[in-house]
């Protein structure tokens, strides 16, 4: 049975408080998120930057479900998914967050269609997801190559294909670990245009984590991770 999620009442489809994860050194704990707070509403996006060990990864793995938060909340749609079960943990993460990655993790023996629809194997099954696909790929230009492999393709191709993916089980928060990172600059615009576009047709929750400011400057909402905590840089 597919999964619904109700917003709170004041619109907000992702909310974390009080965010904190540490880790364990032979020195004592390294807090690498210190108290992050957040608000998004569904059509909402925003861009995260800062220098490298700042938490951006760690940020992006915790609001995954990937790993789990040493204090602080976050809820999706209303749910706390660190109050659920592993089983139903993993459920919930592959029906309601969307991942794209700054290598696009395809896999190689698949086509592009056949890797679109990795995610809807362990979930419920709908007869339209072959279609949904397609359409996908076609929104993404790929159209003409549904059947090559990863290695036929060129390295924006590939990242299209990985947004196809990371949307075909229509999430509720899309999530970019350095998405155009890999790529060059024209390439890069045009997967970076893409995202946009197509979380505002959806209507995804997108948080994109990158060290481009080119790419940063396209979000109205914009913050910056310095020591684990939020700085404001949607100012000029």
């Amino acid at each position: 049975m597919t999964q619904t999620l109700d917003d709170r009442a004041d619109g907000s489809a992702l909310v974390v408080e009080g965010l904190v994860k540490e880790y364990p050194t032979p020195a004592g704990a390294l807090r690498v998120l210190d108290g992050v707070d957040l608000r998004l509403t569904r059509g909402q996006a925003m861009a995260v930057t800062g220098p490298s060990g700042s938490g951006k990864s760690t940020l992006l793995h915790l609001l995954g479900t990937l790993e789990l938060p040493t204090s602080g909340t976050v809820r999706l749609g209303g749910r706390d998914p660190f109050q659920l079960s592993p089983g139903e943990l993993a459920a919930f993460r592959n029906r309601h967050v969307g991942f794209v990655f700054q290598d696009h993790c395809l896999l190689p023996q698949c086509s592009a269609l056949e890797n679109v629809l990795v995610p809807t194997v362990v979930a419920a099954q709908a007869a339209d997801y072959p279609a949904r696909a397609r359409a996908l790929l076609e929104q993404v230009g790929l159209a003409d190559r549904i059947d090559h492999r990863p290695a036929a393709l060129s390295g924006g191709e590939r990242q299209r294909v990985a947004v196809a993916r990371a949307l075909i089980l229509e999430p509720t928060l899309l999530l970019c670990d350095e998405p155009t990172g890999n790529l060059d600059h024209d390439t890069g615009e045009s997967v970076a245009a893409l995202l946009l576009d197509l979380h505002q047709r959806l209507r995804t929750v997108l948080l994109v984590v990158t060290h481009s400011e080119a790419l940063a400057a396209r979000f109205d909402r914009r913050q910056r991770l310095i020591a684990g905590r939020f700085v404001d840089a949607s100012a000029p």
